[in-house]
């Protein structure tokens, strides 16, 4: 019996996890390799070369597409970084306090769904799918992350301080403005990092809300995978890997930091 532990705990889950990390990173590791590949087609390694990369950043269509999505990003991650933190706090004492787990829905949902129900509802208003209807998408996307990490933070937050603040004549725009958002700093930072990354990544709630007017990265590759994988492709998409692993680094040190505040 002893034999058999020893030899599951030595030998059998190291290799079980050494597989899983393996099939996670060989297709990351093959599209970086391939997107040095001198050959067109990339599945024969003919030599060493950065031009599809030359094309890359010579690509005008690919820059308005990245533009669009720094765009949709950025307003999505200040819309709902903004309603969150108000949401939170001056709900935090009425009965609408009972309905936060409802921003809960986001994460626990398809994106597909969301992704319908937004088309619906625009649909039905007449309202014209474009660059306002994505930032309306990924704005809704935004606020099931940015609410429960907020409120989280919030909830463990002395209330002392506010009390205080408010006792001494301060109203309750400068008790959030000056005590409650220094304190919700760490928090707020990391759930904006977050939404950042899924609203630039985001392809299922682009492809509905967008409209034939507004094309975003993830639908620009989208668009030249169904014609047949290409060099320039894979080396789009190893730059959004590297972007979005210093974002993911960035966000795992804030974490750290609200940990250790904590």
């Amino acid at each position: 019996m002893e034999q058999a532990k020893t030899f599951f705990s030595r030998y059998f889950f190291p290799f079980m996890v050494l597989s899983l990390f393996l099939f996670l990173y060989i297709p990351i590791v093959v599209l970086i390799v391939f997107s040095f590949n001198d050959n067109p087609y990339t599945y024969q390694w003919s030599g060493f070369t950065l031009q599809w990369y030359h094309e890359l950043f010579a690509s005008v269509e690919i820059w308005d597409a990245l533009k669009n999505s720094l765009i949709v990003a950025a307003s999505s991650v200040f819309l709902s970084t903004i309603m969150g933190v108000l949401l939170v706090f001056y709900s935090a004492h009425t009965f609408f306090n009972k309905a936060f787990v409802l921003f809960y829905g986001n994460l626990v949902m398809p994106e597909i769904v969301l992704a319908v129900g937004m088309l619906s509802a625009f649909s039905f208003f007449a309202i014209p799918l474009g660059l306002t209807t994505l930032i309306a998408g990924h704005t809704l996307l935004g606020l099931g992350y940015v609410v429960p990490m907020v409120r989280a933070r919030f909830i463990d937050l002395d209330v002392r301080y506010a009390e205080a603040s408010l006792d001494l004549g301060a109203t309750q725009g400068q008790t959030l403005r000056k005590i409650i958002l220094p304190l919700l700093s760490p928090a707020l930072f990391a759930a904006a990092l977050l939404v950042f990354i899924v609203s630039l990544d985001d392809f299922v709630i682009s492809f509905f809300c967008a409209g034939a007017s507004t094309q975003t990265l993830p639908m620009y590759i989208f668009s030249m995978i169904r014609s047949g994988a290409s060099p320039v492709v894979s080396a789009l998409s190893t730059v959004l890997l590297v972007a979005s692993s210093l974002l993911v680094l960035i966000f795992s040190s804030l974490q750290i930091k609200k940990t250790d505040v904590l």
